[in-house]
């Protein structure tokens, strides 16, 4: 910016001295002096414009930075139906969301963009709509079903997405790979360790021969450990009984069903629809010494006699990690790698071990933690 002053002002001296003709000296020595004092005071104005160009770009940067530590962040969370996991992972999500902001000096506001769908679809994509319109910077959708409609809902707009509680991201068609999702969208899973969950069953009973399967055959998240389960049961010879049902009542018909049919034990996978339907049917496996085997601590809280997997608390926990990760430091959901749990917490409720009769001792030497619970409908 100087030198092109000062070269502007030089060729206008010059151009004078052409048009006067061959002057004096004294009139040379004059342009000369007058080109100077010109070029110094060009100077002077720009370094002067330069020192408050420099001084307003400081105030500017301060001003930005003051901006982003006290940025406000509208995060929507969408919880597929009331359980007790799922109502874990929530307050987990809130409660770390609120550290953070403490932590990083921001406000991250979910109280007026949470959701419950009431595992309906519609409404499920009523809550999308809304949230797009209410332009929130994240979705964070609880369980496969909410996760799904949120992916679709999100195709265009590329809001960040980042479930909780996907037991198979990959066979959801949600991401394309664990490591590289390769979209707008990432999360936490609670993916379970069926062989883990049947290898208890059998280690509490080697003389099991006949093993019922309950489950909603239309959740995603339920198709991999059933057929991993029959595998296991194919491997050693033992028969399976499988019934399914999309409701409360058609999952009650199912558990009298399997009772019926002589299963020795049920398997039940991280599936939403047995999971809200528990209260409604542990009694029946109890009143039959059947013990029901789950995916989820939730399970067991609700009566059945074990819950496999993970903690809940830090899965909700690991994914408001994730959303302060995205929104804040700007991570891309794209190349941002699913985050999966350690997987090897039972939980077995006392209550209904005794009324069947069941020893197990010999989980303790299986699982990386073994936990009691007693029947309730939350957890404290």
């Amino acid at each position: 910016m100087k030198k092109k002053t000062a070269a502007l002002f030089m060729t206008i001296a010059m151009t004078a001295a052409l048009v006067s003709g061959c002057g004096s000296n004294e009139a040379a020595d004059n342009s000369a002096a007058s080109t100077e004092e010109a070029s110094a005071e060009t100077a002077e104005d720009a370094s002067a414009a330069e020192t408050s160009e420099t001084e307003e770009t400081g105030e500017a940067t301060e001003a930005e930075s003051s901006a982003e530590e006290g940025a406000a962040y509208k995060v929507g969370i969408v919880q597929y139906v009331d359980d007790a996991s799922l109502n874990q992972i929530e307050t987990a999500i809130e409660a770390e969301l609120d550290a953070k902001a403490a932590e990083l000096g921001v406000t991250f506001d979910y109280s007026d963009y949470t959701y419950n769908g009431q595992a309906d679809s519609t409404t499920l994509n009523q809550i999308a709509t809304e949230l797009i319109a209410s332009e929130v910077d994240v979705i964070v959708p609880i369980a496969t079903p909410t996760a799904m409609i949120m992916q679709n809902a999100t195709a265009d707009n590329q809001i960040p997405v980042v479930f909780s509680a996907v037991s198979d991201p990959v066979g959801a068609g949600l991401v394309a790979s664990l490591d590289a999702p390769g979209s707008n969208i990432t999360g936490t899973s609670d993916a379970l360790n069926t062989k883990a969950v049947m290898d208890l069953m059998f280690a509490a009973n080697p003389d099991i021969k006949k093993v019922g399967l309950l489950y909603n055959k239309s959740e995603d998240a339920s198709k991999t450990p059933i057929e991993e389960a029959k595998a296991y049961c194919e491997e050693k010879g033992v028969e399976v009984i499988e019934k399914t049902g999309t409701t409360n009542d058609e999952i009650s018909l199912a558990a009298d069903a399997l009772v019926a049919g002589g299963a020795e034990a049920v398997f039940t996978p991280t599936d939403n629809t047995v999971m809200t339907a528990e209260l409604a049917i542990y009694e029946k496996f109890i009143d039959a010494g059947i013990p029901h085997y789950t995916g989820a601590d939730s399970f067991a809280l609700n009566g059945a006699f074990l819950g496999f997997g993970v903690n809940y608390v830090d899965l909700g926990t690991a994914t408001a990690d994730m959303v302060v990760d995205i929104l804040v430091n700007g991570a891309d959901p794209a190349s941002t790698a699913v985050v999966m749990l350690d997987n090897g917490i039972a939980t077995v409720n006392t209550e209904t071990a005794e009324a069947i009769g069941l020893d197990y001792s010999m989980f303790e030497s299986m699982c990386a933690e073994v936990k009691e619970t007693v029947t309730a409908e939350e957890f404290e």
